[in-house]
């Protein structure tokens, strides 16, 4: 079975940085496109950015030039750098991956998702 195990959440004051990690497991072929989706209180399920298994990337506009996607596909890990936090990035962050399994066809799988609080 596949899993996806988020980490790196945690409480951060305004202008600080984490480092988020999600690491895929399993029977896993290929993982091609990995995305990062956050859902603050209240809101919808958004999404932030993605990188390709080439390495393209692409940024929600409200996180470009603040965060970075990045991925080792030797461990089936995909890393977000968050700088200048503000509180407005509080939300519950959830990776997602399209992943090729050995004995199957590519689907999405999603993680249980990392909290990250930006306050004071």
């Amino acid at each position: 079975q596949v899993q996806l195990v988020e980490s790196g959440g945690g409480l951060v004051q305004p202008g600080g940085s984490l480092r988020l990690s999600c690491a895929a497991s399993g029977p896993i072929s290929r993982v091609y496109t990995f995305r990062w989706y956050r859902q603050g209180p209240g809101n919808q399920r958004e999404w932030v950015a993605y990188i390709t298994r080439d390495g393209e990337t692409n940024y929600a506009d409200s996180v470009k030039g603040r965060f970075t996607i990045s991925r080792d596909n030797a461990k089936n890990t995909v890393y977000l750098q968050m700088n200048s936090l503000t509180p407005g990035d509080t939300a519950a962050y959830y990776c997602n991956g399209e992943i090729l399994m050995y004995d199957s066809g590519k689907s999405d799988y999603w993680g249980q998702g990392t909290r990250v609080t930006v306050s004071s």
